[in-house]
């Protein structure tokens, strides 16, 4: 019972294991495979032990006849209410074999979609870790060693080694406190970014970023333009499409944008119109006009699923972009110090054997 209660609280099914599953079960279904014999096989062959519990006590519901979208909305963290409805339909529709593979390739574009993002920001992140794990031993290992070296030195340093001396001196003395303090900022500002009165306004800040915004939003863009138009094709109500494809979005702004759009759309009027209100800037002009054509044609979710396409292509664009301009400028600011460093070093050492000369 404490395994298992540790299992709930600290695990959770992973995007890749949810991803194989769907992708396992619309194969052994396809094959003719009845669902209870089908869950048996997978909770054998699962590997992870949150989706192993998991898949144990769904199919224990199962054969004490729940339905399988019942018995999975038990676990909103690990089955989304996207996840939940698309299960829904195949089995009111019996369409469960269509709408598994729906779902298992929503799953493939979105985990093709976060490797995207992380390819993006891999460069940067690597280059920002290397230059504080480097700067961290040079300012705690290095400058402390350097005070004393200069100190006997009988010559009027230069003002860069004085700046650089002040440094190690600052690094001798408080070297550990400032590090735990830096660290002890940052975990408390990532708290303080999740406040329920900051954190919307954040959410709807950092879309403003240079670059990084810009890939955020596309981010976005593109999973709500594949969610929705895989629920409207499915047969989901277009409002209770745009309700459940919010839940699936991770950016507050995105969220409640379509929250309210919803709401409108209840009033009598169209995504289209509502989209080309400023209150709803975060959604480009492309989406607005794009979305009002396909509501006049009746091609709606065909229009989405290529806004998510382009959205998806735009996404590989800004990180390359991304890329080719942080690579200078990282490359630059840790020349400059390297450069800054060495010259406060060296022109003491200079000018003392220049002295020992005369």
């Amino acid at each position: 019972m404490k395994l298992t209660a540790q299992i709930k609280i600290f695990s959770k099914i992973s995007h890749l294991d949810r991803l194989l599953f769907t992708k396992h079960l619309f194969t052994m279904i396809k094959a003719g495979i009845p669902i209870t014999e089908a869950l048996e096989s997978l909770t054998d062959q699962a590997k992870s032990p949150a989706l192993k519990e998991v898949l144990t006590n769904v199919l224990a519901d199962i054969d004490n006849g729940q339905s399988l979208a019942k018995s999975l909305g038990k676990y909103p963290k690990d089955f989304n209410q996207f996840y939940i409805s698309m299960i829904e339909i195949g089995e009111e529709a019996g369409t469960l074999e269509k709408n598994l593979e729906f779902l298992a390739q929503q799953l493939t574009k979105d985990y093709q979609l976060r490797k995207k993002i992380q390819a993006a920001m891999l460069y940067p992140t690597v280059v920002f870790a290397a230059t504080v794990i480097m700067g961290g031993f040079i300012a705690l290992g290095v400058l402390p060693k350097l005070v004393t070296f200069f100190s006997a030195f009988e010559i009027e340093l230069p003002f860069t080694t004085k700046i650089l001396l002040w440094f190690a001196n600052l690094m001798k003395n408080y070297g550990i406190v400032l590090f735990l303090a830096f660290f002890a900022f940052t975990f408390l500002f990532s708290l303080f970014l999740k406040l329920p009165k900051i954190k919307p306004w954040w959410h709807k800040k950092i879309l403003t970023f240079p670059l990084f915004g810009n890939l955020l939003a596309y981010a976005q863009l593109a999973r709500f333009s594949r969610n929705l138009g895989t629920l409207i094709k499915s047969g989901v109500p277009i409002i209770k499409s745009l309700d459940t494809t919010a839940d699936t979005l991770s950016n507050l702004k995105f969220k409640n944008d379509l929250k309210e759009i919803g709401q409108i759309l209840s009033q009598g009027k169209s995504i289209g119109s509502a989209l080309e209100s400023k209150k709803f800037s975060q959604f480009p002009p492309l989406v607005a006009k794009m979305v009002s054509v396909g509501e006049k044609t009746g091609k709606l979710e065909d229009t989405l699923i290529y806004l998510a396409e382009f959205f998806e292509d735009e996404i590989d664009t800004v990180s390359k972009n991304l890329t080719t301009i942080l690579e200078p400028i990282l490359l630059l600011s840790i020349g400059l110090i390297v450069g800054f460093v060495a010259l406060a070093i060296i022109s003491p050492i200079y000018e003392l054997t220049g002295s020992i000369r005369r």
